[in-house]
């Protein structure tokens, strides 16, 4: 009611008039006069005088005038950012990603987000799967995109899933045939990234259910090393398929499909806190994320992987 009563000293002291203050309020007259004394009361203060011409401002609501204005102007700026988040035309968007996702796909999405909402400011943090997860749950960010996770508190939206695919240079042994089986991989010195990420174990885990236990290594700890060990002709390494894109359409690398065809995927989702409705620019953000993810299984369509790069087929839809 407090808030009311502002409203209606204002009117009354800007148009010096109870009876168009009441119209301008939509109100009758004897309801803006009760809000007026309400207000007068609780101020200990008499704000106007009323005069031959109107309603005058006494010296105490010529005093009281600028924090009025101040409250009733501080409330409506409110409303206005709130009708901006809800609209995702403002506010602030706060993501955190996992390296992969963050320098890959994460560029993408963020084009055609901010293309859409301008106005959005936007911050991203890095951060293994385990740090983002931690990074969600204290609403440090508003969305984690990572690899699948559990939490009770937390919950899990697809995005996108994201292949393994086995990379050499366009010289290697491998080109001519363009498939490979796993014990001929096991052969070759085998470039490893990122020790802690996911991708580490399961490569480890395909090789060893295949039964080869030595295994030449080279190890560094990111994607884009790996890829320069492998053009550098120093190994061959299991990639992520979002990563090689544009490398294996310039030629700097070529895929080979291994003839054990072994599932290596991982889903890669948003996360976000259970209770906390995804509303503003965060629904906005998931609305493109679902459009991007229905786009890229349409171009996933083609018989083969293979052939996908080989023919430039699959669309770089992320970056």
């Amino acid at each position: 009611m407090l808030f009311r009563q502002l409203e209606c000293f204002l009117a009354v002291a800007r148009l010096g008039n109870l009876s168009r203050a009441a119209e301008e309020m939509y109100l009758t007259q004897p309801t803006l006069t009760a809000r007026l004394k309400a207000l007068e009361e609780e101020l200990g203060e008499p704000l106007f005088v009323r005069t031959s011409r109107g309603m005058r401002v006494t010296e105490a609501g010529r005093e009281f005038l600028p924090y009025a204005t101040r409250i009733v102007g501080g409330f409506e700026e409110g409303k206005r950012r709130l009708e901006e988040l809800r609209g995702a035309s403002g506010g602030r968007l706060r993501i955190g990603a996992s390296p992969g996702v963050g320098t890959y796909a994460l560029p993408g999405l963020l084009e055609r987000f901010a293309a859409a909402h301008p106005r959005v400011s936007i911050s991203v943090r890095t951060g293994h799967s385990e740090a983002i997860l931690e990074m969600t749950l204290r609403e440090e960010v508003q969305l984690g995109l990572t690899r699948a996770m559990r939490h009770p508190e937390i919950e899990s939206l697809p995005l996108y899933d994201d292949e393994l695919v086995l990379l050499v240079d366009p010289g290697h042994r491998f080109t001519r045939r363009g498939t490979a089986s796993l014990t001929e991989i096991g052969e070759e010195q085998l470039i490893f990234f990122d020790h802690d990420s996911s991708y580490f174990e399961q490569t480890h885990a395909l090789l060893r259910n295949a039964g080869i236990r030595e295994l030449r290594t080279m190890e560094v700890d990111n994607i884009e090393a790996a890829k320069r060990m492998v053009e550098h002709r120093l190994g061959v390494a299991f990639l992520p398929r979002t990563a090689v894109v544009r490398s294996v359409s310039a030629g700097n690398l070529v895929l080979i499909a291994v003839e054990e065809n072994p599932e290596m995927s991982r889903s890669i989702v948003a996360l976000k806190r259970r209770d906390v409705p995804a509303t503003g620019p965060v629904a906005a953000f998931l609305e493109v994320a679902d459009t991007m993810g229905e786009k890229r299984d349409a171009a996933q369509l083609s018989p083969s992987l293979a052939t996908e790069f080989e023919n430039l087929q699959l669309i770089d839809l992320f970056t």
